[in-house]
């Protein structure tokens, strides 16, 4: 009975599996946050591009350098 006793306030008194457990959780939540950050700058630079597109469109050169080049997006 003194062993298993021992083993409980072993197990309670070990802070190893907390340290993992915390740093788990870090990672999930850079994880997350770098996800947002992605899906929020490519939703930006996506408009950027679209609107550059409308600017320019019409005024540049196709591929045989006759002037109509033409901007469309990819559907």
């Amino acid at each position: 009975m003194k062993k298993l006793m021992t083993m409980t306030r072993q197990f309670r008194d070990d802070e190893n599996g907390a340290a993992m457990v915390e740093y788990s959780i870090l990672i999930g939540i850079i994880a997350a946050a770098t996800i947002v950050a992605v899906i929020a700058i490519g939703g930006w630079v996506g408009s950027q591009f679209t609107g550059l597109c409308a600017k320019l469109n019409g005024k540049g050169l196709d591929a045989a350098g006759t002037g109509n080049g033409a901007c469309v997006p990819a559907a």
